[in-house]
């Protein structure tokens, strides 16, 4: 019988099928993410035994102690100087499982990922909140690192990164860079944000506003002068701002409304969809940014003019989702169908690219 491969081995592999994610899963051979897909390897079947020891061959005293008090753990790992990796694992009701993300060594440049123009401008603002939005594995974490390197590159800054785990490494080039794990570095986001004030930065990316309280202190650190990027899932610019504002209790959503109507300077969210001919994935983003029009709409709770303003902004940069999605239709990058799925507007989006005729 084939022998199960060490877990080095089975990145190693992933790296050369350009794979994703990895799911170290009981009852299936391990499975690869392939541009978006799921496939099975070749390798045997894993059980409860062999797939807890092949987790636990990347896992430190520490991590081990996390899981069996908690039942899982966020962790990174890298491979000699090849590919880093943003590891989770849990406990399900057939034993420990795990699924590993790859993070390229290289960090892409905006233009490799045919971002919007616009994305550079917003990397030259010197304070104020910018927000990259997305479901979960929709690219926000390789847009974000894409920003960090555009800004190391051009500006004698102090930038601290805050992440659960630490995903894109960046040597200094101009700028200097902090990286912080939380739980290996600082207790927490929470803990972490309130030093940043004592740090002498000027720029600060938060992994994820996971709460209130590190919401309110992005907002606070951006008021101050800072430059802070931070995710969110969400999936549109107008439910990115309703998120942040309903995380505060009824009487609270006032102040940070005028809070955020002055901080705020940008909403990147995004898509990330197969590129046509099915080799590789590409992102679609939507991109909001600050006016003063923007202002007085979230000062008096209309978030739902938000659309409107990107559709009227679009000299300033701004663009919707279904602008990018029929961008990269017709550079022929994306399918029509597959666009179709993430498109907001779908009735005008069937209208225009698909013929009146619904998906298959």
């Amino acid at each position: 019988m084939t022998e199960i491969p060490h877990l080095d081995q089975l990145l190693h592999e992933m790296n050369s099928l350009d794979a994703s994610d990895l799911h170290v899963v009981v009852s299936l051979p391990p499975v690869f993410r392939v541009h978006g897909d799921l496939h099975l390897t070749h390798h045997p079947v894993l059980n409860a035994q062999n797939t807890k020891e092949l987790i636990y061959e990347i896992l430190s005293q520490v991590h081990i102690k996390e899981i069996e008090e908690k039942f899982d753990a966020d962790l990174a790992y890298q491979l000699g100087d090849t590919a880093r990796f943003r590891v989770n694992v849990y406990t399900t009701q057939r034993g420990l499982q795990a699924v590993l993300r790859r993070i390229p060594i290289k960090v892409k440049g905006l233009d490799e990922l045919f971002a919007p123009p616009i994305i550079k401008s917003i990397c030259d603002f010197r304070q104020g909140l910018v927000l990259v939005t997305g479901p979960t594995g929709s690219g926000k974490s390789t847009t974000l690192a894409a920003a960090i390197d555009y800004i190391n590159q051009r500006r004698d800054v102090h930038i601290i990164t805050i992440e659960d785990p630490l995903e894109f490494v960046h040597d200094d080039i101009k700028a200097h860079i902090t990286h912080r794990e939380v739980g290996l570095h600082t207790e927490s986001f929470r803990a972490a944000l309130r030093a940043a004030g004592r740090q002498d930065a000027d720029v600060l990316l938060i992994g994820e506003m996971r709460d209130l309280e590190s919401m309110s202190l992005a907002i606070s650190s951006a008021e101050l002068g800072l430059l802070v990027f931070a995710t969110l899932h969400t999936n549109s610019a107008p439910k990115s701002v309703d998120r942040i504002i309903d995380a505060f209790p009824a009487d609270q959503q006032p102040h940070v409304r005028a809070m955020l109507s002055e901080s705020l300077k940008a909403v990147v969210a995004q898509q990330l969809l197969r590129r046509k001919g099915g080799r590789g994935r590409v992102a679609a983003f939507e991109v909001l940014v600050s006016t003063p029009a923007l202002g007085n709409v979230i000062r008096e709770g209309k978030s739902e003019q938000i659309y409107s303003l990107m559709q009227t902004g679009k000299q300033l940069g701004m663009q919707t989702m279904d602008d990018s999605l029929g961008s990269l239709i017709k550079k022929g990058m994306v399918d029509p169908k597959e666009a179709f799925f993430v498109a907001h507007d779908k009735d005008t989006f069937k209208k225009l690219y698909l013929d009146n005729k619904a998906p298959v």
